[in-house]
């Protein structure tokens, strides 16, 4: 099974939307690329949305538009890339090689594609990970998707405890925690916005 197949049976799958390639225009005219195949692909099957509770993407017709969203983070990030050039390993686009805004998480990191050759689906995802650097995933963004998906999913039932506080819970308060999924494996899905 593709990577693309394993993360439709795990997220399930898209609900009918109506895409036109015509979406991609202005964002690609704007990098001037085109952006990985993947990328396009899933998010004109699903949309703009949140998997498993935790990553955000954005669609060129969404609510919040991927355009607006890059001009805003590309800024941003280039500025603050000027003002403390120790902390950030890549330049953001449109600095030549620049990386790429496509979405972030709840836990506070960005991520981007690193374009690092002429053809898109090739390129890199990298995470600007809040307080901690940039993380390089060298595979296709459905890849990156995919092993973030397993990394919230495959967990033990007590992840994001503190073991300290084991001592305090009752077993019953613990199964609750679990039950409502304040702590443990989160379920893998897809939430459109």
């Amino acid at each position: 099974m593709d990577a693309s197949d394993e993360l439709v049976r795990l997220i399930g799958p898209p609900a009918a939307r109506n895409a036109s390639p015509d979406d991609w225009t202005d964002v690609e005219d704007y990098l001037g690329t085109a952006l990985p195949g993947d990328f396009k692909a899933f998010l004109d099957s699903y949309g703009a949305g949140v998997i498993s509770g935790e990553l955000v993407l954005f669609h060129p017709r969404g609510t919040s538009p991927l355009l607006a969203r890059m001009h805003r983070i590309h800024e941003a990030f280039g500025r603050s890339r000027q003002n403390y050039p120790a902390e950030y390993s890549f330049p953001f686009h449109p600095a030549p090689g620049g990386l790429i805004s496509w979405g972030y998480d709840y836990s506070g990191d960005e991520h981007f594609f690193q374009p690092c050759g002429p053809d898109p689906d090739r390129w890199k995802v990298v995470t600007e990970a809040h307080g901690s650097g940039s993380v390089v995933f060298d595979g296709s963004f459905t890849e990156f998707v995919l092993s973030f998906v397993r990394r919230l999913y495959e967990v033990d039932r007590y992840h994001g405890l503190d073991p300290d506080d084991l001592e305090f819970l009752e077993p019953g308060e613990l199964e609750e925690l679990v039950e409502s999924g304040e702590i443990g494996p989160i379920k893998p899905s897809f939430t459109s916005y």
